[in-house]
């Protein structure tokens, strides 16, 4: 592909995406697939700017509404003219040959384009009369609950979340010790180093395709955010144990239980799509895991967690949440989010963590968890539910964390995950036990 070519189907890419409430990493992959003829160099650079325009669009916006061509300039194609200008410093002539009308290329700029082109000619990205969200890319609209939540570091940990996330793997200790998942690794030229905090965790100094590595088909290694892992730590989940993974999705949190539980005992991943745990059974054999058992449920109120009341030694409910946590990976995120999207989510959260209360027998844990950095999603939720369910209290981290581990939240009676502090995306847990 020609670099004009490159941008134009950056700008088709784009187009899906802010037309859709499909995730971008799963519009681009489906654009591939259908393009068989694209190469890994096209599709990386393609990816790129896809993921630059996402997490450079707000610093993008403000630049042309300061300009004076706000009014017309938030299409995909405008917005793509200002990336290219502010981030890339590209100029005008440069533009023209990009911009040309031929075969595969974006067709030329209308006036209004080529005004946006002349009035950002010469600007870098970054301002110093930006916003704080305007310079860490995010609606001003979540402004004061992200200032409420951090007060004075907000304009660090939103920097933070606002740069691409490191690949993460987990290694898979059914299959080896991490020592032999990185000397693996080796063997196709990647380098791996340990996390700072989870025991099985490795990240890579590069994304790589982990489909055609040896260490990834026999199942040594998943990826999972390091922050993910960590939840499933403070589960606590041991051998022999039954356990319940109530929005089991994809399995990847049930694959790191199964793991940390030897393969022995009980594990039950529930879900309501079909889809998501049928996807879970490639990576469950993968890994050589034998002690799930894959539930599809109709709702979280499902006639099966009445019959099963008070049975489980831990249930982990990893919430279905807005993912403000994982901006680094997931950058649309952020310009898909409304208020009614909070408010509709908080509810039905609220909804999953008292049915799945039920599950847990006197004396056992449950841990809520969400990749969310929002409050209301979270402490707050934590608060309804206790206030609501009395025989259940709060275990803080400190108290149920391995002593041979490095603890990520000594302190306080949760655990909060940030990408500025811990390296990791954004994770909350709480982990409550029920009364004997």
């Amino acid at each position: 592909m020609t670099p004009a070519a490159r941008i134009a189907a950056a700008i088709e890419l784009v187009e899906r995406i802010e037309g859709s409430r499909t995730p971008t990493d799963a519009i681009l992959a489906d654009y591939f697939r259908e393009r068989r003829y694209i190469g890994s160099k096209d599709r990386g650079a393609v990816s790129e700017t896809v993921y630059a325009y996402l997490r450079r669009r707000g610093q993008v916006d403000w630049w042309i509404a300061r300009q004076g061509w706000g009014r017309v300039g938030t299409t995909p194609r405008a917005r793509m003219l200002g990336l290219l200008m502010l981030e890339r410093g590209a100029d005008a002539g440069e533009i023209a040959h990009l911009f040309d009308d031929g075969p595969y290329h974006p067709r030329r700029p209308n006036p209004d384009e080529q005004g946006i082109v002349q009035a950002l000619a010469g600007y870098p990205i970054g301002h110093p009369d930006q916003p704080a969200w305007v310079s860490a890319n995010y609606p001003e609209w979540l402004h004061p609950r992200l200032e409420a939540q951090f007060g004075t570091t907000v304009a660090d940990e939103m920097a933070a979340l606002d740069v691409p996330a490191p690949l993460d793997l987990r290694v898979n200790a059914l299959a080896g010790s991490r020592d032999a998942a990185i000397t693996a690794l080796a063997r196709d030229q990647i380098r791996a180093v340990p996390t700072q905090w989870s025991p099985w965790g490795l990240r890579l100094e590069k994304r790589v395709a982990l489909q055609t590595v040896a260490a990834w088909k026999a199942g040594l290694v998943e990826v999972q955010d390091e922050g993910s892992q960590l939840v499933a730590i403070l589960l606590g989940a041991r051998a022999g144990m039954r356990v319940v993974d109530f929005c089991a999705g994809a399995g990847g949190k049930t694959l790191a239980i199964a793991a940390g539980m030897e393969n022995k005992g009980q594990i039950i991943a529930c879900d309501t799509s079909a889809k998501r745990l049928d996807g879970a059974t490639l990576r469950l054999r993968r890994a050589g895991v034998h002690n799930v058992e894959r539930r599809l449920m109709e709702s979280e109120r499902d006639k099966w967690v009445k019959r099963h009341a008070g049975a489980f030694d831990r249930v982990l409910v990893d919430a279905p949440c807005t993912g403000t946590g994982t901006w680094r990976r997931n950058p649309d995120g952020r310009w898909r989010l409304s208020e009614q999207d909070i408010v509709e989510l908080v509810d039905l959260q609220g909804r999953i963590l008292d049915s799945a209360a039920r599950l847990v027998k006197p004396g056992g844990r449950l841990v809520y968890a969400t990749c969310s950095i929002l409050a209301d999603e979270n402490e707050a939720q934590v608060d309804r539910f206790l206030a609501a369910h009395p025989g259940f209290r709060v275990v803080p981290p400190a108290d149920a964390w391995p002593a041979d581990l490095p603890n990520p939240a000594a302190e306080g009676p949760y655990m909060r995950l940030t990408p500025a502090r811990h390296g990791t995306d954004g994770f909350f847990a709480a982990l409550l036990e029920r009364g004997v």
